[in-house]
């Protein structure tokens, strides 16, 4: 049998992985199933997306092969969308990366800045893609436990100074996956002066940037100045426009960053397909009118969650931003325990803290990828579990 590298052997299994199966096996032994695990909505993409994906795939100059080129429109649309929405231009050409999700974009930045004896801090809990892409560029992570003592910000100034000295990648995640925090503009700032000062490349991962609420407006990291200098910013079609499972995204920041990037995918894929990004087109310009109705229903789902969850026991802020609620669990009851519990007596799946880091322990979240009504009944079948935990 051939022998695994050592880098592989480093990985921690991805947290959703074993999900879907779980859920296969719930469905066909007939239990009625409430999945609020992964941050994937039941919703529809705009119309303007499924018409010119459907054009698009009639287009034979779209089926080709993209190369790191891609769609140019795509680039466009990018370019014209980040200066609408935040006042900031990027040389469609030369300033935006295509990309096949942005999860693909983050890890393989990892293999063009990190290697052997290098740092990336990784906030924990966090995205998967964080902790993949700097241990398969054998690089170190240094886990920063982020919780509510720091209002689950990474506080650099705890940082002991010899990893910051060592610290070449910083991952930041605001509005944040899976706390729901978000990050205000003068922690933005202290946090670019001190990239500046070490050198620490910024990835500053904005995926939910649309998701937001009562009249909070997420950032851009180059609102603050300097950040051009040491930053990438990532964007996603999947949370906003309801496009998951099409894989397109993109990343924005300086020429030097942004060519460093396109380079390494170069070796690695050959663009995503031309007429999934004709539909990216299409959604970015539907902007205006799609995502203030869909964050609507959003909104919907995150009251009840939070009105529900805290009517069957659980204690929760109200998030300003994402799609989800980070929940606490009481002290001594393991996070696994609770989800594994929820799942075979309730049939309810949610992501347990501890799968996304040991920073996570303790919390578990839910996704707002149901309607109203089904996260009540999760919320009740939750706190039927919680009562009986508490009981033992």
């Amino acid at each position: 049998m051939p022998r695994l590298s050592e880098r592989f052997k480093s990985l921690p299994a991805y947290a959703l992985a074993s999900i879907p199966q779980k859920k296969r096996d719930l469905l066909a032994r007939g239990v009625d199933v409430i999945d609020l695990g992964a941050g994937d909505a039941d919703l529809a993409p705009p119309a303007r997306a499924l018409e010119a994906l459907t054009q698009g795939a009639h287009t034979p100059a779209l089926n080709r092969y993209g190369f790191g080129l891609g769609h140019v429109p795509f680039r466009e649309a990018v370019s014209a969308w980040m200066q609408t929405r935040f006042g900031h231009k990027f040389d469609p050409m030369t300033q935006v990366v295509p990309l096949i999700g942005s999860k693909e974009g983050i890890s393989h930045l990892a293999l063009a800045y990190l290697q052997e004896g290098d740092i990336a801090i990784i906030p924990e809990p966090g995205y998967g893609a964080y902790i993949g892409g700097t241990l398969l560029s054998d690089a170190q992570p240094y886990r920063y436990e982020i919780r509510p003592r720091t209002n689950f910000l990474v506080d650099l100034d705890e940082i002991p100074k010899d990893v910051l000295a060592r610290t070449r990648m910083l991952y930041l995640n605001y509005p944040n996956n899976p706390t729901a925090a978000i990050a205000p503009l003068d922690y933005l700032e202290r946090v670019v002066r001190i990239c500046q000062a070490h050198d620490i490349l910024l990835v500053y991962d904005n995926a939910y940037s649309e998701l937001t609420f009562d009249g909070y407006v997420a950032p851009s990291i180059f609102d603050i100045d300097g950040a051009d200098r040491v930053a990438i910013e990532f964007h996603s079609l999947s949370k906003t426009y309801n496009m998951t499972g099409w894989r397109c995204g993109w990343a924005v920041g300086s020429r030097e960053i942004c060519g460093a990037l396109a380079k390494t995918k170069s070796f690695v894929d050959t663009g995503q397909f031309m007429a999934v990004q004709a539909a990216g087109v299409a959604a970015i310009e539907s902007w205006k009118e799609f995502v203030p109705r869909n964050v609507e229903i959003f909104r919907e789902r995150r009251d009840a969650a939070v009105e529900s969850f805290r009517e069957n026991g659980f204690e929760c802020e109200t998030p300003k931003a994402s799609m989800y609620l980070w929940l606490p669990l009481p002290d001594g009851m393991p996070s696994a325990a609770f989800a594994d519990r929820l799942i075979e007596e309730e049939g309810v799946i949610v992501l347990p803290g501890s799968a996304l880091g040991a920073g996570g322990e303790g919390f578990f979240r839910i996704s707002f990828i149901a309607g109203p009504d089904r996260i009540r009944q999760a919320a009740e079948r939750a706190g039927r579990v919680l009562e009986q935990g508490a009981k033992v």
